[in-house]
């Protein structure tokens, strides 16, 4: 465990010149308080000083700039790497350390000469936004014999590389494992043959390695996501949502491959995403005489009022025998059988390719800097290491242990043991099994429960608040309950907007954004009373509440009124919906990759724009209120040079004399945009960017669509486990705090927090969380933007995980 602390406060001066072509992001009406240092306001361009330093105890002598590391990647290569490369380099230069790219993965190794150059802070710029990777790949045979290995040694002594960060799947980092195993006898036999002399062999003595997880498979066991899965999820379901409009329109049937190998990973998320009616994935095959059962569902589909089918085909999807179920077999079964207008679409490498999503460039900017800390903190004893991602942490696993269950995987798959298989995945991977299954393949119980449950919509509405209602609906069908849609909000509670809704009404729901239920910002303040009576009128059991800060402060006024109330004394959830992701007890909130995707995408063609013409300067508008997530997540995914928002206060600007210690400045895009005017006249120009409501709109991203079904399902099973527990002579009666919670996301796992519990942790004058855990990654965006002195907390994941002892290794029939 350790942590980074502020050593002397250096000042870096943004001087004009050194402006050109500027990102600056600047969250909505963000307001800071500042003391009087100076009447200058070029003095006020100076930034806030960013070089970390770290307890001399945690450093080796040789880290501080003596260190060189090196990157390459192999084969496959994912989208979003690019991200991982740049943030490696400049990670690396930061540290005083000199970072060599490695070209044309393993082959350039073993070629050396001019495929290992320097790498410097510039070389890396302008490369978050392309696919790829812009060191090149390439398949090595060179590399698998001792002979090729011990040129590789020899290039990298000679160079006194002694680090080397690997971006690949499982074949690229077990090559890396064994070669640093080797590395003893291959400095020997090179001493031995007299290519190397004895003061380059001491110097190099041992050599460390740090993994980072690049497929767009995701099928590398120990982390939630690799680099690239993101993205590709992005180019499937663009292709599902243009396919799926034709689909509804000729009522066909549509099968889609996506790739995957033998992880069905992929397949199974889009088929989440898209509301598959099936999917086939190699980690659980179909049970026996599948064929019968796919032909009754989608009979089922079209019986209750659908007008296409949707099914997802893993590429490495297999029957109980092992024997592969393709394309075409799926579609003669279902035109032959069934006479349906069938197509089918393999998606083929369109998948690896095209911008990468904001989730993959943060994910590949953490996983770089986090590979250099790792780096500069091993020691000869410290084993081989993959930086993986786990809920919303970067943790540090030893890399054979992954690369051993990822095995285990494939060995419980050709020994028939599927329910071990699905497990070893993870517990990502099972809970999206869990999850299809249940919206799937369960037939809704003919015996009903008499329970009830009202959905209601508060607040701004936002991309994935449909999927998160279509998952509840189906989910709380399936248990036996009568679901309620409540129209406009806590408004239409009070007013009677009430009517049940079924299974057919929210087929195609994941797929839209805004909200169909229509949404509104008002509190239920003056209208409780008129609330409780319509809750005895419809007969409402239970209530889940989707929405931001005001769906959750409508929970508190709920519960606060239980006791004038009875009516209300009934359980309660609300799902975090907003795309400022400030709401209490959440890290993270349905909406909000959405709306960062759009302000990302954005950002690419402004920084296009200010690349073409130079000698520009801009500053753009995201929303958040006064959270600064957006904000700090899009200058990460943007390459910004900034990000101006409320939790972190400014001391360097002050441009009016006052009387006081004080001085209250609205730092608004305004002012910013006439501060820089100011300054950059006849050496920059500045323009200003307002995104406005486009954040709110559009189709919901993979993340969106897959994060609400999982929380929709979710708050139905709890309510349905609070609601027997609250049954109480004959009535429902909830009146104690547990029974009104907020389901959200803490680090790694999805957990119910009771709405009363997280009032202590919430502002809400400026209505948010006081602990927000992005606030430990903008150091990250300070660095990689070259400021001089950073304070960098990297106290939670420092620490080394086993990834067996959380899955357990498998052998035969026993975990």
């Amino acid at each position: 465990m350790s942590q980074f602390f502020y050593g002397p406060h250096t000042h870096q001066t943004c001087h004009p010149l050194n402006m050109v072509g500027m990102l600056w992001i600047d969250v909505y009406n963000s307001v800071f308080q500042f003391p009087p240092i100076s009447s200058n306001i070029a003095q006020s361009l100076k930034r806030k000083g960013t070089t970390f330093h770290r307890p001399k105890s945690t450093f080796k002598t040789t880290c501080a700039g003596g260190t060189v590391s090196v990157m390459f990647k192999q084969p496959f290569c994912a989208t979003g790497m690019n991200a991982a490369v740049r943030a490696t380099v400049r990670m690396g230069i930061y540290t005083g350390a000199k970072v060599y790219f490695v070209h044309e993965g393993y082959q350039g190794l073993v070629d050396g000469g001019d495929n290992i150059k320097l790498a410097t802070w510039e070389s890396v710029s302008m490369m978050l936004h392309l696919g790829g990777t812009v060191i090149g790949s390439a398949r090595c045979m060179d590399f698998k014999e001792k002979w090729g290995r011990l040129k590789a040694a020899c290039n990298l002594v000679k160079l006194g590389i002694t680090n080397l960060c690997v971006i690949g799947g499982d074949g690229s980092l077990t090559g890396a494992n064994q070669f640093r195993t080797e590395w003893s006898e291959l400095l020997a036999d090179l001493r031995k043959g007299g290519k190397i002399s004895a003061e380059e062999a001491n110097r190099s003595s041992h050599l460390n390695i740090m993994g980072m997880v690049g497929s767009i498979d995701n099928d590398f066991c120990g982390t939630d996501m690799t680099i690239g899965t993101d993205s590709a999820l992005h180019r499937i379901i663009e292709v599902v949502d243009a396919i799926t409009t034709t689909a509804q329109s000729h009522q066909r049937t549509f099968i889609l491959e996506v790739m995957g190998r033998h992880c069905g990973y992929l397949a199974l998320v889009t088929a989440l995403a898209c509301g598959a009616d099936w999917v086939f994935i190699p980690e659980m095959p179909p049970e026996e005489n599948w064929e019968e059962h796919l032909c009754k569902r989608l009979i089922a589909q079209r019986g209750r009022g659908s007008r296409l089918n949707v099914i997802i085909l893993a590429e490495g999807a297999q029957d109980r025998n092992q024997k592969p179920i393709t394309c075409d077999q799926v579609k003669n079964l279902v035109s032959k059988k069934l006479g349906f207008d069938t197509r089918s679409t393999i998606l083929g490498h369109v998948q690896r390719g095209g911008t990468p999503s904001a989730f993959d460039r943060i994910l590949g900017s953490r996983m770089g800097v986090e590979a250099v800390m790792a780096l500069l903190e091993a020691t000869p004893e410290t084993p081989a290491c993959v930086v993986s991602l786990s809920g919303n942490m970067a943790v540090r696993l030893p890399l054979m242990e992954c690369v051993q269950v990822t095995k285990d995987v494939t060995v419980a798959m050709t020994e028939g043991r599927f329910e071990d298989a699905v497990k070893l995945r993870g517990k990502s991977f099972q809970n999206n099994w869990d999850t299809y299954k249940m919206l799937a393949h369960v037939t809704p119980p003919e015996m009903k429960s008499n329970i009830n449950i009202a959905i209601i919509n508060v607040g701004a509405p936002c991309a994935g608040m449909n999927a998160a209602v279509r998952a509840a609906v189906r989910v709380g069908i399936i248990q036996g309950h009568q679901m309620l849609a409540v129209h406009d909000g806590f408004d239409g509670l009070a007013n009677g907007q009430i009517e049940p809704i079924i299974w057919a009404q929210v087929g195609g729901w994941t797929g839209k954004g805004g909200s169909n239920l229509g949404t509104k910002r008002h509190l239920p303040g003056k209208n409780i009373e008129q609330i409780s009576l319509n809750i005895t009128k419809f007969n409402i059991h239970s209530l889940i509440i989707i929405g931001g800060f005001e769906a959750y402060l409508g929970g508190l006024e709920l519960v606060t009124a239980r006791e004038m109330y009875e009516e209300l004394c009934i359980p309660m959830v609300v799902i975090p919906a907003t795309v400022s992701n400030n709401v209490p007890g959440s890290d993270f909130s349905i909406g909000a990759d959405t709306a960062l995707n759009t302000i990302t995408m954005t950002c690419d063609r402004i920084k296009q724009s200010a690349a073409g013409t130079k000698r520009r300067v801009f500053i753009i508008e995201t929303m958040g209120g006064y959270c600064g997530y957006l904000a700090t997540m899009a200058g990460l995914s943007s390459g910004a040079d900034d990000a101006y928002i409320y939790e972190e206060h400014y001391h360097s600007l002050v441009s009016l004399v006052t009387t006081t210690n004080k001085l209250w400045i609205n730092y608004t895009t305004q002012f910013l945009y006439n501060l820089y005017s100011e300054e950059g006249k006849g050496t920059f120009d500045c323009r200003m960017n307002v995104l406005g409501h486009m954040q709110q709109g559009g189709t919901p991203s993979p993340f969106d669509r897959n994060f609400g079904t999982k929380m929709g399902s979710k708050s139905v099973l709890w309510l349905t486990n609070k609601l027997k527990e609250c049954y109480r002579h004959g009535r429902i009666f909830a009146n104690m705090p547990d029974s009104a919670c907020v389901l959200g996301m803490k680090k790694r796992s999805l957990v119910f927090q009771p709405l009363a519990s997280l009032k202590d942790d919430t502002d809400f004058e400026h209505r948010i969380p006081k602990t927000e855990w992005w606030l430990r990654l903008r150091p990250i965006l300070k660095i990689l933007a070259k400021y001089d002195t950073v304070e960098m907390d990297t106290s939670e994941v420092a620490a080394m995980e086993h990834v067996i002892k959380k899955t357990g290794l498998v052998k035969g029939d026993k975990m």
